[in-house]
C-alpha cells in the first residue's frame, strides 16, 4: 500500500546538542517529537508534539558554534529531568509501531542508541536523503532549504510562529510537513514504506 493513503503512525524526531566540547559527550538538550499519519485530512495540531528539555547541569560547556537557544534556557536545562526519566512517555511515541522520521537520521539515531541501548528503532525515514532524490540541482539540502522549495515557510510561521530553526519541535515540524507534502507529488504518492525506507538509505530517484 502506498504510504501516503496508508494510516501508519509516523513521528518526526529532532535533538538539538551541545556539540562536541573537548572531555565531554555531545549531549542533547532538547527533543521535538510530531506524530502524524500521512492520509490524516488535517495536519495533527499541539495535542500531537511533544517539546522537552533534557538535563545540562549548569558549567557544563556547549561548542561555541552550537546553533539554538540554549544560552537563554540554561537555567531551565538544569532543572530539566534526564531522558531516562521522560522515557516513560516519550517511549510510545518512538517505539515500533511508529516510524520515525527525521532530517539527516544519522544524527538522531547516534543518540536513540546512546539514550535508549539496546531498544530497537528498526523503521526510519530521512528527509534529507528523500529530498536530494526529489530536488536535485538545490544548492542546500538543510532543512530550512528545503523546506523553502517546498513552499512551507507559511506552514511553519503558522503552526509554531515564536520558534524558528535549530528548536528541535520546530525543526520536527518542518521534516514532518516536508514528508507530507511530497506524499502528495506525483509518483512519490505511489511509493510504499519499503521503497522509502530504501530510497532513504540512497540518494537515487524513485
Amino acid at each position: 500500500m502506498p504510504l501516503s493513503s496508508s494510516s501508519l503512525p509516523l513521528t518526526a524526531i529532532d535533538f538539538e546538542s551541545t556539540g562536541p566540547v573537548a572531555g565531554y559527550p555531545d549531549d542533547p538538550w532538547q527533543i521535538g517529537l510530531v506524530e502524524f499519519a500521512p492520509r490524516a485530512p488535517a495536519f495533527p495540531g499541539p495535542d500531537a508534539w511533544t517539546d522537552a528539555w533534557l538535563h545540562i547541569p549548569l558549567g557544563r560547556p556547549f561548542n561555541p558554534y552550537a546553533p539554538g537557544r540554549h544560552a537563554e534556557v540554561r537555567d531551565q536545562l538544569a532543572a530539566a529531568f534526564p531522558f531516562s526519566r521522560q522515557w516513560p512517555r516519550l517511549a510510545p511515541k518512538l517505539l515500533p509501531p511508529r516510524i520515525l522520521v527525521s532530517h539527516n537520521a544519522s544524527t538522531e539515531r547516534r543518540f536513540l542508541a546512546r539514550l535508549a541501548p539496546l531498544t530497537p528503532f528498526p523503521c526510519w525515514i530521512d528527509t534529507l536523503r528523500l529530498a536530494r532524490a526529489a530536488l536535485p540541482g538545490l544548492s542546500s539540502y538543510a532543512l530550512q532549504d528545503v523546506a523553502a522549495a517546498a513552499n512551507l515557510l507559511p506552514d511553519l510561521a503558522r503552526l509554531l510562529p515564536a520558534r524558528t530553526w535549530h528548536d528541535a519541535l520546530y525543526d520536527a515540524l518542518a521534516s514532518a510537513l516536508f514528508l507530507r507534502w511530497l506524499l502528495a507529488q506525483p509518483g512519490w504518492s505511489a511509493l510504499d514504506l519499503p521503497h522509502l525506507v530504501r530510497l532513504s538509505a540512497t540518494t537515487s530517484s524513485p
